[in-house]
């Protein structure tokens, strides 16, 4: 049987590191006590467990009627009346009123229009409807026209590829599957997509992909294929979580060297920009290498300002800092810094709450796990940012008569790629004691978690 241990039953405190004096510069301290205001925590409180704050401009606007500003309710009711008279006359897929329409188009037509599962009628649709529709509306700042295009061709384009069954093409998924995968939620419950990019890097792969108009045509359509499977797991409600956050992984990516490749990059931002609005609520760059600013250079001008703020660039040394304001430290994938494994059996998600622990700089801070009974076996899983310190574990018995136990000789962590992850087993009641000791001039993030398993 597993027992979870409440947080309220973990101490922590801290402690000079032994045989120094702590030690903290001006500047230090000042940006310290900056950071814990900016966090929202009194820099005088003590360091009890926390919770990575979210980042406040993480929002989606909100697609109930009532909250939006009169303007948008017309825009939104012009729209309707437009799409609803153009499905009734059988022209949504002309380009122009001169087009003749083949015989399929005309059937096409005749259907019931839907698009990722939402009627698309008005008069047939529901709320789902309405929240489709301001996407494309918010996309082109609530100008019907350029919406109402903005969605015909939207409508034509996934006919012409027939988008609709490209989840059923598991060539795309067995041969790009690595480059870009849906991977848990993050803390607003928005799917989070990965794109790894740096699977490329080999040249015999970069040329077979890039190399040819059939390989980037493949490339392509398995970005489509992936928005597409993440959009199957949004809710298109009124205050349903409706957009995606991506997270685009450039380590290892081969430069702009090559024309093919920065051609490619282009088709994919148009084609995601054009035909998906408003379905990436934010697009976090990680491992941004130095060409990656000249690649911003090119591509920005073909952005909207829209699309441009919900960027976020984040260089090698910062990545698990900032996906961490946005995914909790149990959700994000052990390569990025996080405490989430790949077919965990030890851990899932829902055992052993993750809880932070602030360590100053030139103390030591601890985490005691308690032992109560005789027999249990006692797991704990955690990371520290930017790492730099000692690790020790000891197991301490309740009777004073016993002798402590050393589960880990004290360890130099420069840096780890994966969290640390440890058990001991218990022969007579007591606690084990990690002890972080941080002998830099910056304060430590710990995130960690426990769990206590009887036997």
């Amino acid at each position: 049987m597993t027992v979870e241990v409440s947080p309220e039953q973990t101490q922590m405190f801290e402690s000079p590191v032994k045989g120094e004096e702590p030690v903290k510069l001006e500047e230090t301290a000042a940006e310290e006590k900056k950071a814990e205001v900016s966090d929202g925590k009194d820099p005088s409180s003590d360091h009890s467990p926390t919770v990575v704050e979210r980042s406040p401009s993480f929002k989606e606007e909100s697609n109930f009627l009532s909250d939006l500003k009169e303007s948008e309710r017309r825009a939104l009711f012009e729209l309707q009346s437009k799409l609803e008279e153009a499905i009734a006359e059988g022209n949504l897929l002309k380009k122009d009123s001169k087009e003749e329409l083949d015989q399929e188009a005309r059937d096409f037509n005749n259907e019931d229009f839907s698009i990722w599962g939402v009627p698309l009628l008005p008069s047939k649709g529901g709320k789902s409807t309405d929240v489709v529709l301001l996407k494309f509306l918010r996309a082109r700042e609530f100008k019907v026209k350029d919406a109402f295009e903005m969605l015909k061709n939207t409508l034509r384009w996934r006919k012409e590829t027939k988008v609709d069954s490209i989840l059923h093409e598991e060539d795309l998924r067995d041969e790009f599957g690595k480059a870009g995968f849906i991977n848990g939620l993050d803390r607003e419950g928005h799917p989070v997509c990965y794109n790894v990019l740096g699977v490329f890097q080999d040249a015999e792969m970069s040329r077979i992909v890039f190399g040819s108009d059939e390989g980037r045509k493949k490339f392509l359509r398995s970005r489509v294929q992936l928005m597409e499977q993440g959009i199957k797991e949004l809710d298109m409600r009124p205050g349903g979580v409706s957009s995606l956050l991506h997270i685009t992984d450039l380590k290892d990516v081969i430069g702009l060297s090559k024309k093919e490749v920065r051609d490619t990059i282009k088709q994919a931002v148009h084609l995601l920009q054009d035909n998906y609005p408003e379905f990436v609520a934010r697009n976090v760059i990680i491992n941004a290498p130095f060409w990656y600013y000249a690649l911003n250079a090119i591509l920005s001008p073909f952005l909207t300002q829209r699309t441009k703020s919900k960027f976020v660039v984040v260089r090698p040394a910062k990545v698990t800092e900032t996906l961490l304001k946005y995914i909790s430290p149990e959700a994000i994938p052990t390569q990025y810094g996080g405490l989430k494994r790949e077919n965990d059996n030890e851990f899932s998600m829902e055992e052993g709450r993750v809880l932070e622990l602030t360590v100053k700089a030139a103390s030591s801070g601890t985490i005691e796990i308690p032992a109560l009974e005789t027999g249990t076996t006692l797991l704990w899983d955690f990371l520290v940012l930017g790492w730099e310190v000692n690790y020790t574990a000891e197991f301490v018995p309740s009777d004073e008569g016993s002798y402590t136990i050393i589960v880990q000789k004290g360890k130099r962590i420069a840096s780890q790629e994966e969290p640390i992850r440890n058990s001991f087993r218990n022969n007579e009641p007591g606690k084990v004691i990690l002890t972080i000791e941080n002998s830099t001039l910056k304060k430590k993030r710990v995130f960690y978690r426990y769990k206590v398993i009887c036997a």
